[in-house]
């Protein structure tokens, strides 16, 4: 199959080499065309994926027509916040039939909308959009570690089919109808692990990681059913399990990015030292409103936010937690 991959971070790069081993002939865009002409002439991306070779076989290059013509499948592999101007400029490219699968973890700042929600809203047609979500650093996928994934998407024949393509020995793809649910686990399971990597800045233990872990999956079990998202898809690889691979491993960005906030770093501070993107930076802001909003009760998130982005000490934020009033687990 001709797959397309608009993106090339972290993420999107270590899907073109998996697909690429799988025998489709992939295609790789990216927005910046400096850097691109240079990964694609040392076949090398050493600012999100340093340590792996991309094989001749991938195309990468900075024109989108070039990159859209002729495939048969498209991945979307560019941050939540600039998925609008990239299918925006990519649109006329798009062939209407062609499935888009988002492999953004994030919420629009501006809107608040799910990724799979911008792409129905500038192309139409939400049966032909899909998610991919689910416990999967590019690191590991590019070294063919073991990695399991999940798709959501509304049409059944059409996920058979990209769980087929997508699949390799490697990488194992289980699907889901559940996209509302999917997509908003990634998104909020990254301002969980800022939380937990402001723990760990603190120099707070496994206790603590355990805790934030635990009452952040109740949060986002909250909020999701609060979004119409179905209550199990939160125990499964995109809730629990994508949560539990972000906020331990070295490879988290959104720990890693906390971690900085915790021992001592201000958001702009934090920003100039992380040059991969932390999605959950910009959709704590969305997931403190919306649950003020709903209704729906999430401390932690709501804390991650204040600290980020109203001078909230850590300590403090942490201290607040604990002394909240004594209450049933639930």
């Amino acid at each position: 199959m001709k797959i397309a991959i608009l993106g090339n971070g972290g993420f999107g790069t270590a899907m073109a080499l998996t697909l690429a081993r799988a025998g489709h002939a992939v295609a790789m865009w990216g927005h910046d065309a400096i850097y691109t002409a240079q990964i694609a002439a040392s076949r090398r991306n050493p600012r999100y994926l340093d340590g792996v070779v991309l094989p001749d076989g991938i195309r990468i290059s900075n024109d989108a027509t070039a990159v859209l013509d002729r495939c048969q499948l498209v991945l979307v592999a560019v941050p939540t916040q600039h998925v609008r101007g990239v299918i925006l400029a990519v649109a006329p490219q798009l062939v209407p039939t062609v499935p888009l699968v988002s492999l953004a973890k994030g919420l629009e700042q501006s809107t608040g909308k799910r990724p799979t929600a911008i792409l129905t809203e500038l192309v139409g047609g939400e049966q032909r959009v899909f998610a991919l979500s689910g416990p999967s650093h590019a690191e590991e996928i590019a070294r063919e570690l073991p990695t399991t994934v999940v798709i959501a998407g509304r049409d059944e024949v059409a996920l058979q089919g990209l769980q087929t393509t997508l699949q390799t020995k490697a990488f194992r793809v289980y699907r889901n109808r559940d996209v509302i649910g999917i997509e908003l686990c990634g998104a909020v399971k990254n301002v969980m692990a800022l939380a937990a990597g402001i723990a760990d800045g603190l120099g707070y233990g496994d206790n603590a990681k355990a805790a934030i872990l635990t009452r952040g999956l109740v949060e986002m079990q909250r909020y999701g059913l609060a979004c119409g998202a179905d209550k199990q898809t939160f125990f499964g690889l995109a809730g629990v399990g994508d949560l539990a691979v972000t906020a331990f491993s070295r490879h988290g960005r959104n720990r890693a990015f906390g971690e900085r906030i915790g021992r001592g770093e201000t958001l702009a501070q934090a920003l100039l030292a992380s040059p991969k993107v932390a999605e959950g930076v910009w959709t704590c802001q969305v997931v403190a409103a919306q649950a003020k909003q709903l209704g729906v009760e999430m401390p932690i998130a709501t804390a991650v936010a204040r600290v980020l982005y109203e001078g909230l000490a850590p300590q403090l934020a942490v201290r607040e937690l604990m002394e909240r009033d004594p209450k049933a687990e639930a």
